[in-house]
């Protein structure tokens, strides 16, 4: 093995090369719930890894795209697309029937974390968003050839998880370092093992498509009331896909707060049981795709606190063909790109004409 495919190895595990510095290495993340929570949950099993190995499953995502991919920027930093798939097989079928019986990304977020791992920023991308999506491996050796106006959620549907990785990087220009999905059902599992998550309701929200009926004031959500709320569109808002993403952001901040305080890393039990769910819900990149790689990379960021994350939306605005769809905005999402590009915190005139943020649904969970 050459030098320098020793170093393309080792950053695909997630270790990249960091700027000499003075800082101390402190302890961050910053992921979609479930998702943050199994990481959480993972840095302390010891023997139990490999017992938990058989429970995740991976994708190659690296030899799916190839080289047709961004450069890998050594700046210390690192950045992972964590998807929530809406995928209705098996015991996802409750919730109902995909167009056409095909999975979508439900949920898609770019988490960035900056050099030293010390803060985070969060940038959610919409699912209907409006973008160009480059041609994609199906499989069988077949490909989508892709467009200049295609739907982002669609991209996992024609070419699952390597095809949402390439549409985020034509994007973005920013390359992937890992990729991390969770299920509906894995991430109710998740939930009801963790013992629930409070959060308080500012009003009522009650939505019979997601199933959620909660009153105003404090509530302790079970894992299907958890997974009504970060899906719910109808119960908050003006039942867009922007207000649900404001919902998510606020649950994953009171998720990350209650985490910190269960006591999880004292109860051995507890903690192996929230792994097994959680890595029964997983779908990682192959470089993560073994439970010691996984809980390694965890245990350098468990110290994550809420008020260390920047969560904004895409800069987006009502599409001009389809008022049901958003564009991003041109001007405004590249300074959101170059900022992370250049591992600097996201400028606050990025999202001020952007309709994303504009919601007020992100202040109904707190």
């Amino acid at each position: 093995m050459t030098e320098d495919s020793k170093g393309r190895g080792r950053r695909a595990a997630g270790r990249r090369r960091r700027k000499p510095a003075g800082r101390r290495r402190a302890l961050v993340i910053a992921a979609w719930s479930a998702a943050a929570v199994v990481l959480l949950g993972g840095a302390g099993l010891g023997y139990f890894y490999f017992k938990l190995n058989g429970n995740l499953k991976t994708v190659d995502i690296d030899q799916a795209l190839g080289t047709d991919r961004p450069a890998n920027v050594d700046n210390g930093s690192m950045d992972i697309l964590v998807l929530g798939s809406d995928s209705r097989g098996g015991a996802n079928g409750a919730y109902g029937q995909d167009d056409g019986g095909s999975a979508r990304s439900d949920t898609a977020m770019i988490v960035h974390l900056y050099e030293g791992h010390e803060k985070a920023s969060v940038v959610s991308i919409p699912r209907d968003t409006m973008t160009s999506r480059p041609e994609c491996p199906t499989g069988k050796g077949k490909s989508d050839p892709g467009g200049k106006r295609r739907q982002f959620n669609e991209a996992y549907t024609v070419g699952g998880a390597a095809c949402a990785v390439k549409t985020v990087e034509k994007m973005s220009g920013i390359r992937m370092d890992h990729y991390i999905e969770v299920d509906f059902t894995g991430f109710k599992k998740i939930i009801d093992t963790l013992g629930g998550v409070q959060v308080t309701t500012t009003k009522p929200i009650k939505d019979e498509y997601s199933h959620l009926d909660l009153p105003a004031g404090p509530n302790q959500l079970n894992g299907e009331q958890a997974l009504g709320l970060v899906r719910t569109r109808h119960g908050v808002g003006d039942g867009g896909d922007l207000g649900r993403i404001q919902l998510q952001q606020a649950f994953i901040k009171a998720l990350i707060k209650q985490v910190k305080g269960v006591g999880v890393f004292d109860n051995p039990k507890k903690l192996f049981d929230l792994a097994d769910a959680g890595t029964k819900a997983l779908t990682t990149d192959k470089a993560l795709g073994d439970v010691k790689s996984l809980a390694g990379f965890a245990q350098s960021l468990q110290g994550i606190d809420a008020q260390d994350m920047q969560m904004i939306t895409l800069p987006v605005t009502t599409d001009a063909l389809d008022a049901n769809r958003v564009t991003p905005l041109q001007k405004e999402s590249k300074m959101v790109w170059d900022a992370l590009l250049a591992d600097r915190p996201i400028p606050a005139e990025a999202t001020v004409n952007s309709t994303g943020d504009k919601s007020a649904a992100g202040t109904v969970v707190q």
